[in-house]
């Protein structure tokens, strides 16, 4: 078997897609999914949903690549292609599990490739292991020190712990180190997108006031950026501040791409709506706009593969 690139899209591709199968639509840790449980009495876990089950044919091919896979490691174990083979088939078997030791090779192997220790991460989250998630996006930061994906783990962690505190010392140093580093590297960290990350953390606190600041410096560096927008107008929906909510909607409406204008759209209508679906409403904003916070960050965390 001949040795593929660490880089190779497809192969890569698919462990993320089959790990979202796993683990849900939460395989990127939300801040505001956290958010929207922090009155319940458990600690939230990262949420599982149903995994496909391979017919008869499929389960016998698997089984097959998979003992190939294996072969191959028991000669090179640190053969980077059977390893990500082998966990493409784990998790296509449904055993996520038994995925596990091949994803922590991989992440300890492959550090260029910062995503398989999220991935980590995420699936030790699903298995009830914190510390363990810590410990995979710290050994990111380590290397990547505003890789939002890792800050983006580590806050939703500790907001689950009831450690916000924690969450925004975290945040701040990162945007106290990020003159630095992006001088070193440029590009290394996105300012705007910790910030917008450190805002939805206030939000979690009702710290309304803090949060607003925090997204007018967004707005100051670039003000075509609509996600300090979205964001304040989310504060002024949850004041019941709804002709200011409705203003803001409507600029941020001008200023976002096309796959977030629905979502504003639909906003603007429920503030016009009853109680009860605005609730569903609301629900469903914060799990977008948070997602939108991360927009401009794609780009510049490519670049680390």
């Amino acid at each position: 078997m001949s040795k593929r690139n660490i880089r190779n899209p497809w192969l890569y591709g698919g462990i993320i897609i089959l790990l979202i199968i796993f683990i849900g639509s939460s395989a990127v840790p939300l801040v505001n999914q956290v958010a929207r449980n922090r009155n319940n009495t458990a600690t939230p876990v990262v949420a599982s949903s149903p995994v496909p089950i391979p017919s008869p044919q499929n389960r016998a091919a698997l089984t097959k690549q998979a003992q190939g896979f294996e072969l191959v490691l028991e000669r090179e174990p640190d053969n980077l292609t059977a390893l990500q083979g082998l966990v493409e088939v784990r998790l296509e078997q449904g055993q996520l599990q038994e995925a596990m030791p091949p994803l922590e090779r991989l992440a300890t192997l492959a550090p260029n490739q910062p995503d398989y220790a999220i991935l980590l991460g995420q699936a030790r989250e699903h298995f009830g292991d914190p510390d363990g998630a810590l410990a995979a996006y710290e050994s990111v930061l380590k290397t990547y020190p505003g890789y939002l994906k890792a800050l983006q783990g580590i806050v939703a962690l500790k907001l689950q712990q009831e450690s916000p505190e924690w969450a925004i010392g975290l945040l701040e140093a990162t945007l106290q180190t990020a003159p630095q580093a992006n001088e070193a590297r440029p590009g290394s960290i996105d300012v705007a997108s910790v910030q917008m990350l450190l805002g939805r953390v206030f939000e979690y606190q009702e710290r309304y006031t803090e949060a607003i600041a925090v997204y007018d410096q967004v707005s100051a560096k670039n003000k075509t950026d609509f996600r300090p927008v979205w964001a304040k107008a989310d504060i002024l929906r949850e004041q019941e501040q709804t002709d200011g909510a409705r203003t803001l909607y409507a600029r941020a409406l001008t200023l976002a791409p096309p796959r977030y204008r629905d979502r504003i759209k639909q906003l603007m209508e429920a503030l016009d709506q009853p109680a009860t679906e605005t609730q569903s409403s609301e629900a469903k904003s914060t799990e977008t706009a948070t997602e939108a916070a991360q927009e401009t960050a794609t780009d510049s965390e490519n670049e680390a593969d």
